[in-house]
């Protein structure tokens, strides 16, 4: 099992003010982050950019060594001995990053593997089957000449290479065509699954998540805002109903008696304005249908779609993070 407790970063940074003066700014980056990952299981990892997610792998993956706290990988002490918990790690990053492009996929996995100290006869046994299970051939085609699917797949191959109890996959299916990204989503499962692999997964595709992950962190600023199922935290933080409005346009008369209605209530609303349009999102426990078409209708505002929807984790991600006063929505609640 691999065990971060109380988890901090923090950077000093030397600002110039003027020819001489130095300011010093401190940014916490992680703030006592607790987070554990099973073999087996697929973690999720989300929050807005610059919530910390980025700092986290690099400390989980012993690249980054934190300001406080305690990292344990497989009872492995990993802040006292990084090169023995290394051996239990490998990151595989989304897009086209560390694989050597004019070299082939073999000499990338004969490179990688010798870094790790696997011998030739273990490279040997390791490169034809790992290529054929990611569906690549052992060719001289060096991978420049690859397309973005292939590299991703060789991606794969290079983070198996010092077979991890725990793999990092950090936006995997980034750039991808549906058909691959789904065929990769496949093989997470089954690493986790079948080869009792340990994952933890960050990705700005939340339908993955809910698809993937057994367990989900979201952190924000470098604070844990909330953890749990993906199910569970969808309930926890939208228990209610959500009815979603768009509308032609939205007067300030009407934005006012809209704001006194959810006052006087136990229900939320929130604000959003695209390029053209308008759109409502309110959230109650009692159904406040005929109510809002009403009032909306009493100021001759057209409506252009009116729905209902079952909150997902966008929806409790968007939610969380206005709280924090990061989000696009203007969130009001009533008393």
């Amino acid at each position: 099992m691999l065990i971060a407790k109380d988890i901090s970063k923090t950077y000093i940074l030397n600002e110039r003010k003027g020819f001489l003066k130095k300011k010093k700014t401190e940014i916490n980056a992680l703030k006592k982050l607790n987070l554990t990952i099973k073999p087996g299981s697929i973690v999720g990892l989300l929050g807005v950019n610059g919530a910390g997610k980025s700092t986290t792998i690099k400390i989980l993956s012993t690249i980054l060594a934190p300001t406080t706290g305690s990292l344990k990988v497989n009872e492995v002490d990993a802040l006292k001995y990084p090169v023995e918990a290394k051996k239990l790690l490998n990151v595989i990053t989304g897009g086209e990053r560390n694989l050597y492009w004019r070299l082939t996929a073999r000499e990338n996995l004969e490179y990688f593997g010798a870094l790790y100290g696997l011998s030739k006869k273990e490279l040997k046994d390791y490169i034809p089957s790992s290529l054929s299970l990611v569906g690549l051939k052992d060719s001289n085609i060096p991978v420049e000449r690859y397309s973005k699917g292939m590299k991703q797949r060789l991606q794969i191959a290079r983070g198996l290479v010092n077979n991890p109890k725990y793999l990092f996959l950090d936006e995997p299916t980034l750039g991808l065509d549906i058909n691959i990204a789904k065929d990769l989503r496949q093989y997470i499962k089954k690493l986790a699954h079948q080869k009792n692999k340990g994952i933890l997964l960050t990705t700005h595709y939340l339908s993955e998540v809910e698809e993937l992950c057994d367990w989900v962190y979201i952190i924000d600023k470098g604070n844990l805002l909330t953890e749990g199922t993906p199910s569970d935290i969808v309930s926890k933080i939208i228990p209610e109903i959500q009815l979603k409005i768009e509308l032609s346009n939205l007067s300030c008369e009407l934005k006012k008696e809209l704001l006194d209605y959810v006052g006087a209530i136990d229900a939320k609303i929130h604000f959003f304005k695209d390029h053209t349009n308008y759109s409502i999102l309110l959230s109650s426990k009692d159904d406040l249908t005929s109510d809002l078409v009403n009032i909306i209708t009493k100021y001759r505002t057209s409506i252009l779609s009116f729905k209902t929807e079952e909150p997902n984790l966008e929806d409790a991600l968007l939610t969380l993070t206005s709280k924090q006063g990061d989000s696009i929505y203007e969130l009001v609640k009533g008393n």
